[in-house]
């Protein structure tokens, strides 16, 4: 399987979604590459930073590619592995759409803010103008970064529930502190010791989710 993760705007945790996955499918037995195709190298300083927290023994490939070529290289990658995660940042990039040209799926987190939000109908034109190139993939979102309080996770939820070109996801994730402490140490906060119990089970459920999204459009 190949997942990008994207958006088009910063600010709504997508290095951090992208550097989780990348650990949960390490968890389930999956041979994986962790693609930094943003310029502003996060997922490159995440796994800088696991190689000296794990003496070198990072548990998945990593690999810097951007541009155009992106689109090339991930194809001659994805015969090596099980699984490739695509980190893409937040703009609408060369390299995010050479991304969605071969990818399965799409995984698009949202700040809940309306100001993340509204640039929803940019993400629905990047997608539809990727369909003819790649017309089985997969696009959804979720809430990210959620807040404990507040109404904004659901007046967010309620505008991506109508979305007519994402499937939203129910399962979000909150904004803790665990997950900046687990990049800090480039960790996913399935392998943070002591165990933050939610924050572990709200990547859990994330990732079960999507593939839950992803098998019933096999069937």
């Amino acid at each position: 399987m190949i997942y990008t993760v994207g958006g088009i705007k910063g600010g709504s945790g997508k290095t951090t979604i992208a550097t989780n996955l990348t650990i949960y499918l390490l968890q389930q037995g999956r041979d994986v590459i962790l693609i930094d195709a943003d310029d502003q190298e996060s997922a490159t300083d995440f796994t800088s930073f696991r190689h000296q927290s794990l003496d070198g023994d990072l548990g998945y490939t990593a690999v810097k590619v951007t541009g155009r070529e992106l689109n090339a290289q991930v194809q001659r990658l994805a015969t090596k592995c099980d699984d490739i995660v695509i980190d893409t940042g937040g703009r609408d990039t060369v390299s995010q759409r050479s991304a969605l040209t071969i990818s399965h799926v799409y995984l698009v987190p949202f700040a809940p803010r309306s100001l993340d939000i509204w640039t929803l109908r940019k993400v629905e034109n990047l997608i539809a103008e990727v369909a003819p190139f790649n017309p089985g993939l997969r696009s959804l979102t979720f809430i990210n970064k959620a807040d404990a309080r507040g109404t904004y996770k659901e007046e967010a939820a309620e505008l991506l529930r109508g979305s007519e070109y994402l499937q939203f996801l129910e399962t979000s994730v909150g904004n803790r502190i665990s997950f900046a402490n687990a990049a800090a140490a480039g960790l996913g906060v399935l392998e943070m010791k002591p165990t933050d119990e939610k924050a572990t089970a709200e990547i859990n459920e994330l990732c079960h989710s999507m593939q839950s999204a992803v098998e019933a459009t096999k069937k």
